[in-house]
This record gives C-alpha cells, sequence and structure tokens, in this order.
C-alpha cells in the first residue's frame, strides 16, 4: 500500500457496479507503523461489491450514504472525489465535494444536489457537467468506482462549482 502523508490521507473504496444491494462497505487505510489511519465506509454496498440502482442512473441516481473514523490531528477540512477509472475516455468523475467541515464525520444518503450546503460544504461539477453527484451509468463492461476522501490541512480556496482538476 502506498505511503500517506500526515495531512492528506486517501481512502478508497473499490465498487463494481450492478443492481443488487450488499451490506456494509468499508476500506481502511494504513500508516506506516502498520496502525489504522481512516476508514471509510459506507452501509450501502461492501468493497468490491455491487453498487444497487438505487445509487445509479438505473435508480434513483442518489448519492450513497458514507461515514468515516480514524481522522488524523489537525485535519481542517475533507474533500471527497468519486471516480471510474474504467471509463472508456479515460477516468470519469461522479462527484466533487470539498471543505467539508472538519467535525463531520458522515454524510447521509442522497446529499442535496446544491452547489453549497447548509454546513458549509462545497460541491464540484463533475463530468455529467452537472453539480453534486452523478452516479455510475457506464457503457457495457466491468467498471470500477473510486470513493477518495482526503484529510485536508487547510480549507481549500476554490469557489463552489469547481472541478476535480481545478
Amino acid at each position: 500500500m502506498q505511503k500517506l502523508s500526515f495531512l492528506s490521507f486517501i481512502v478508497l473504496l473499490l465498487f463494481v457496479v450492478q443492481c443488487q444491494s450488499k451490506p456494509k462497505a468499508q476500506r481502511e487505510t494504513k500508516k506506516e507503523e502498520g496502525k489504522i489511519a481512516m476508514k471509510l465506509m459506507s452501509p450501502a454496498f461492501e468493497e468490491g461489491g455491487m453498487i444497487p440502482a438505487k445509487f445509479t442512473c438505473d435508480g434513483e441516481d442518489v448519492s450513497p450514504a458514507l461515514s468515516w473514523e480514524g481522522v488524523p490531528a489537525g485535519t481542517q477540512s475533507f474533500a471527497l472525489i468519486a471516480d471510474d477509472p474504467d471509463a472508456p475516455m479515460g477516468t470519469w468523475v461522479h462527484w466533487v465535494m470539498y471543505n467539508i467541515p472538519d467535525t463531520t464525520r458522515h454524510l447521509d444518503e442522497a446529499v442535496p444536489v446544491v452547489e453549497k450546503l447548509p454546513d458549509g460544504s462545497l460541491q464540484g461539477i463533475n463530468d455529467f457537467r452537472k453539480i453534486g453527484y452523478g452516479g455510475p451509468c457506464p457503457p457495457s463492461g466491468v467498471h470500477r468506482y473510486y470513493f477518495k476522501l482526503y484529510a485536508l490541512d487547510a480549507k481549500l480556496k476554490l469557489p463552489a462549482g469547481s472541478t476535480k482538476a481545478e
């Protein structure tokens, strides 16, 4: 597993798109010493499991609930990126969210599709050219989906509606 810096921890969840419910997704990132650093989980599906239709374009296309623990000291905000590295034209971005308050430990299912949430979190533009979450809607074949949570030592100085590249 790649080495992680003290201030930026990446938690990857790997999911395969199919329309079937599974219990709980969970991925742990380990520090160099082998101790658990941060854990990102979803009650909607297991790591490596299938994403239920509810969270895809075949269903309600709402974001799954996510929660995390083991936040490193000094965290000032979080950023979340969900993407598909198996898209035909290169990595496809499904969700960009940033300046999530440092006290936040979960996102409810169906995060509103707005640029700025009541807690100050900002959502960016995904590759569907829309604000917020855009669920899996791939062409044929198996696709992997990574939900990456970053613990940051500052808030990002980006306006609402920014892209992953920004």
